[in-house]
């Protein structure tokens, strides 16, 4: 498909720079079916129904973007996806001051040697020394928001806690499962309480779902592989919830996405541990959710491609255009929506 075909205006007014206080105030445009209604996410509860599952990525962002020098040259890294264990693959500022077997200096203590340069730009850098590098990047990291909030104001001590989903427990996430970022422990209280069941799955976000679509034609665009994993009695628990006639909701693209890759031939979940590359456009048919929880996209990005296949890319259009209209905030700390395709 056409790549313009996803895009969209979106006023610069309607981009979220902090989240909502407390987390499930944020506004909720629902899609069930062929109805529409703007609801909070407090609501959630009287929105799905007894049996349904939430499904939740327990990923932890780690502070995965540095600052350093190669000589006398700035170069800033945002590391996306590990590759070993001091070995992480980064995409680089300042990239052409940078060549294979170059050392960054990042401070505090923390040195990495550059090498295998992408196609895509990226090096791997292997860290120096034999400490965790997730104890390297506390000294020397920062949180990695996103470019679209990064560019309007700097990262600050709020965004250590404001970026992380009160489900966050494995490490190696450079950008948050944001959908999950408006969840209490009230309202998780009041979702159980209505019979509303819950699980938990890993994947690693890589700061690559970023990266716009330079390919003019969906066929042409190559997704980035992000590490992910479901384990036996996790799967084994979502197949019994739709045995039961629940649903299973992915709260996020990327428990969604997780959940597609484990995917078998007759719509069961089975157990899934490694890499996905997945990339959902319209026509894909989606065999492991029944639902999805996310927040708004932004226009051309392969996120609103995959909404657009769940709930049709005519039905999307008009559902951001009520969103733009109604005030509702986007992207990462924005509001949420609930789509629910027809059965």
């Amino acid at each position: 498909m056409r790549v313009e075909l996803f895009d969209f205006a979106l006023p610069p007014e309607n981009i979220a720079l902090r989240p909502a206080s407390p987390r499930d105030a944020a506004r909720m445009l629902v899609l069930d079916g062929d109805a529409t209604r703007d609801a909070h996410v407090r609501d959630l509860p009287a929105q799905l129904r007894a049996g349904d599952c939430l499904v939740f990525n327990d990923t932890r962002v780690i502070p995965a973007q540095l600052e350093g020098r190669r000589g006398d040259a700035s170069i800033g890294a945002t590391l996306h996806k590990r590759e070993g264990l001091r070995r992480w693959r980064a995409f680089i500022r300042n990239a052409k001051r940078l060549r294979e077997g170059d050392a960054i200096d990042f401070g505090a203590g923390v040195s990495a040697t550059a090498s295998d340069r992408a196609e895509d730009g990226s090096f791997a850098l292997d860290f120096a020394g034999d400490e965790p590098v997730e104890q390297l990047l506390e000294r020397a990291g920062r949180m990695p928001l996103p470019p679209y909030i990064a560019a309007k104001r700097p990262t600050d001590a709020r965004d250590a806690d404001d970026y992380q989903t009160m489900f966050a427990a494995e490490p190696g996430a450079v950008a948050a499962p944001t959908a999950a970022l408006h969840f209490t422990p009230d309202l998780l209280a009041r979702l159980d309480a209505a019979g509303i069941w819950h699980e938990t799955l890993t994947l690693h976000v890589g700061a690559g779902t970023f990266l716009p679509v330079k390919a003019e034609d969906t066929d042409a665009h190559r997704m980035h592989a992000e590490w992910g994993r479901i384990d036996a009695a996790t799967a084994d628990r979502l197949n019994a919830v739709r045995a039961r006639g629940g649903r299973v909701i992915a709260v996020g693209t990327t428990s969604l996405r997780l959940l597609e890759s484990a995917a078998r031939d007759d719509d069961t979940i089975a157990p899934f541990e490694g890499d996905t590359a997945i990339f959902i456009t319209p026509g894909y048919r989606f065999r492991a959710i029944d639902g999805l929880m996310t927040n708004f996209h932004l226009p051309k990005s392969t996120l609103f491609m995959l909404v657009s296949a769940l709930m049709g890319l005519e039905r999307m259009q008009a559902a951001y255009a009520h969103a733009i209209a109604s005030g509702y905030r986007f992207y990462s700390y924005g509001d949420s929506s609930l789509l629910l395709p027809p059965r």
